[in-house]
């Protein structure tokens, strides 16, 4: 027998040798649930390179970008320095963290002191540092290394000597506000971790129908985080588990026999061209979603996506950051093709969007998302009209089901659970 490709495959490999001496009047839903549950999390191939990056709980809000900038990560556990030496993971780490979530909370915190509202009155320190910030930008060296540079094209009643990194970090607000004084902030994620004798079957119902992005994995009496699950990482595993016969059965579906897209038309988020690119990051913030299509002028096709990620560009890029306020959905794409481009950086916005029709098989929008390294893609009709969308977590949620009473207490104390749990 061929040796597996990758260690992905090779947990393809696993879940063949169980289908195979599965019962055959259970379903192939049931099937799926019963592979998975056999599986244990320990057995999910670690990322590139070994060493899970933390972030202390006092580290300021300038030194938690340094890292997640050095070591070309968006996102990263926070540990709890207040917690003892022996405590459990429970105690011991108090969430995720995203540079985009730290990029919106600036912005909002920019918006407050402009609009004057509590907490951000003028002379107050945040009114002060925001007023500051239209003549610097960061920008990421080749090393990683977060850099600045000033604009100047900007008025000298709000230009300021040194750099954008050196005002903002010599700031008394910024260097009083920790990382872990933000974590009410946008797309902060509980540490909801699973201990390595958990199974596949809770991963993957924890990715889709609870809405985690990540997953660190525990060791029970363990005092590190031996590896971190993301919806990207299992799309990826599937990607490679293609042409075995238990994947067959189900990539081989037509989206619209799973149900996909989920949502209705109607009930797509998105943003017109000629509306402000702020407006996408506030929709994304007040519906909880990750990204949304930029539609033409017509309302009917989309020209671009714009996802959460990308709102750091509104920090990297100067001529966007310039005139965030103000730059539409449209220049906001352009602009940051134009930067990405004379950075020599790589990127699924240098690209057309990405799209998929109803009777597509779900394997070939798996290998799409996978090839891309994108999180979502783009149902069309036969007219090129925009439809739907499909995440990394929808097609997560296709491949499991949940059964009755399966959590038990998991989450008490944890995170909400869903409306639609049968815990």
């Amino acid at each position: 027998m061929e040796s597996p490709r990758s260690p992905e495959a090779e947990i393809g490999h696993r879940v063949e040798d169980l289908w195979e001496v599965l019962e055959p009047q259970l379903s192939p839903s049931e099937k799926l649930n019963s592979c998975f549950e056999d599986i244990a999390v320990a057995s999910f191939p670690r990322a590139n390179g070994s060493r899970v990056i933390e972030i202390p709980s006092n580290a300021s809000l300038a030194d938690t970008v340094e890292i997640l900038s050095k070591n070309k990560i968006l996102s990263a556990p926070i540990r709890n320095v207040d917690a003892p030496e022996d405590a459990s993971w429970i105690d011991k780490y108090i969430g995720i963290v995203e540079f985009p979530g730290i990029a919106m909370w600036l912005l909002y915190q920019s918006e407050a002191a402009a609009n004057g509202t509590a907490g951000s009155a003028v002379g107050s320190p945040v009114a002060n540092l925001v007023s500051r910030l239209g003549s610097f930008t960061f920008r990421r060296t080749s090393s990683g290394r977060v850099e600045t540079t000033t604009d100047p094209e900007s008025d000298e009643t709000t230009s300021v000597g040194g750099s954008f990194f050196e005002t903002l970090t010599s700031s008394e607000f910024y260097k009083n506000t920790k990382v872990g004084d933000i974590s009410g902030s946008f797309r902060w994620a509980p540490f909801l971790a699973l201990q390595t004798s958990d199974t596949f079957l809770t991963m993957l119902l924890l990715l889709s129908k609870y809405r985690m992005k990540s997953l660190p994995v525990v060791d029970i009496g363990g005092d590190k985080i031996e590896n971190i699950i993301t919806q990207s990482s299992v799309v990826h595993m599937l990607a490679e588990c293609v042409g075995l016969p238990w994947f067959e059965s189900w990539g081989t579906k037509q989206l619209s026999e799973l149900g996909l897209p989920l949502m209705k038309p109607s009930k797509l988020v998105k943003v017109n061209e000629d509306q402000p690119v702020l407006k996408a990051f506030q929709l994304m913030r007040e519906k909880g979603v990750g990204g949304l299509p930029v539609m033409d002028t017509t309302g009917t096709k989309a020209i671009g996506n714009i996802s959460v990620r990308d709102v750091q560009y509104l920090l990297t890029a100067p001529n966007i950051y310039k005139d965030y306020r103000t730059i539409t959905a449209k220049d906001f794409l352009t602009a940051v093709r134009q930067h990405l481009h004379e950075q020599h950086e790589a990127s699924p916005l240098l690209g057309a969007v990405i799209t998929c029709k109803r009777d597509d098989a779900i394997k070939d929008i798996i290998l799409k998302l996978d090839s891309e390294k994108i999180h979502r893609i783009y149902v069309i009709d036969d007219r090129g009209n925009t439809e739907g969308v499909i995440t990394l977590r929808d097609i997560i949620s296709k491949l499991v089901h949940e059964p009755r009473h399966y959590f038990g207490d998991f989450f008490d104390g944890v995170v909400p659970l869903p409306p639609n749990s049968t815990v």
